[in-house]
């Protein structure tokens, strides 16, 4: 497949007052274009700050960043705001939208900025909504949405470019299953055909991906999919195995107080 982004050496450091902190240190990473690619890693491991990175949200201190085989790493705010709108489509944990605004409102924000007439906007934006199971919302405020209605609202926005990268940053982790699965279908809608990246701790999300990318103190330890990446034993097999054995006690736990409550109802009787 053809690379469509490519970082080399990629470095950033901040500060905590004179104390200098490393997120990355020198990262080489490559997407190819279609790929499904999951970003994994310790909490602090430097996932967000290479996301940012690769969506053009932030500027490397060192290495060098390519989009579609040109450099962009030096490319001023504009053309980076630019670049940002026509390639790329965010869906984030925070969802982002405009408080004040309704769901088509928000949806139709990016269009308003670009001088879009008014009916067309609003009726591309009804019609994203309604692909998102959201017809019903379009003139809901997102303080009346459940959390897993207004991830959908944000995914309908991201849609709104037709964008060629998609990237995903925890967008299913604070929700519960019934709302993750909602979200998994716009998710699935969205993702066809696209580049995507994403952070993500969920197994079902993380076992389907073409390629993983394992970071650790702000370096990359481990690359590959999810059969040889657990195959190997390494710090993505601790890690799949740590949360699989999370996921096995919540369901013994569960099906215990399932017990506990038929028990009960039984006595009751």
């Amino acid at each position: 497949m053809e690379t469509i982004l490519e970082g080399r050496g990629l470095a950033r450091t901040y500060w905590l007052g004179a104390t200098p902190v490393t997120a990355l240190a020198g990262v080489d990473i490559t997407i190819r274009r279609g790929e499904f690619l999951v970003l994994q890693g310790p909490s602090g491991s430097g996932k967000t700050t290479l996301i940012n990175l690769l969506g053009l949200l932030d500027r490397p201190d060192g290495g060098t960043l390519d989009l579609d085989g040109a450099s962009v790493a030096q490319l001023d705010e504009n053309a980076r705001a630019d670049l940002r709108r026509d390639r790329f489509g965010f869906v984030f944990q925070s969802f982002n939208l405009v408080a004040v605004l309704t769901a088509s409102e928000n949806v139709e924000y990016p269009m308003l900025l670009k001088g879009v007439p008014r009916e067309t906007r609003r009726l591309r934006a009804v019609e994203l909504l309604s692909r998102v199971g959201l017809s019903d919302k379009a003139e809901v405020r997102p303080d009346l949405l459940s959390g897993g209605q207004r991830q959908r609202v944000a995914i309908a926005r991201a849609i709104l470019a037709n964008p060629k990268i998609l990237i995903l940053d925890e967008a299913t982790s604070s929700l519960d299953s019934e709302s993750e699965a909602a979200i998994q279908e716009a998710l699935a809608y969205l993702m066809a055909g696209r580049t995507t990246f994403v952070i993500a701790h969920r197994l079902s999300t993380i076992m389907h991906a073409n390629k993983i990318v394992v970071l650790d103190h702000g370096e990359v330890k481990e690359v590959g999919p999810h059969a040889e990446l657990l195959k190997a034993g390494g710090l993505y097999h601790r890690m799949f195995m740590k949360q699989f054995e999370r996921l096995r006690l919540h369901a013994e736990a569960g099906a215990l107080l399932q017990w506990g409550e038929n028990d009960a109802n039984a006595s009751n009787k």
